[in-house]
């Protein structure tokens, strides 16, 4: 599965920017070892339901230090047997327009 995700501390830190609250759980997603990208809006994660949604929950225990309540938004691509895609479907995108 690629799975999407946002996640956001209830406001911003002292300096009105998510950044360090992202940054802890981008670390968590690091350490999972997990393929994944991180875009401006959503970090997308590849793997199996059982490897991905701990990685999730660790994600939102590591914004708790940064407000009383987390946000999270979720959007997944679920293709059994498929590994890969994180690159794999930008890459057929990217293919079909240099045609």
């Amino acid at each position: 599965m690629l799975l999407a995700f946002s996640i956001a501390p209830a406001g911003p830190g002292d300096d009105d920017s998510y950044a360090p609250a992202v940054a802890a759980a981008l670390q968590v997603v690091r350490g999972s070892g997990l393929p994944h990208d991180l875009g401006s809006m959503f970090t997308t994660i590849e793997g199996e339901w059982d490897e991905v949604m701990p990685v999730i929950k660790q994600c939102v225990d590591a914004m708790g230090p940064y407000g009383d309540r987390v946000s999270l938004v979720m959007k997944a691509d679920i293709r059994a047997g498929r590994t890969g895609q994180l690159t794999a479907k930008v890459d057929r995108v990217e293919g079909l327009l240099r045609e």
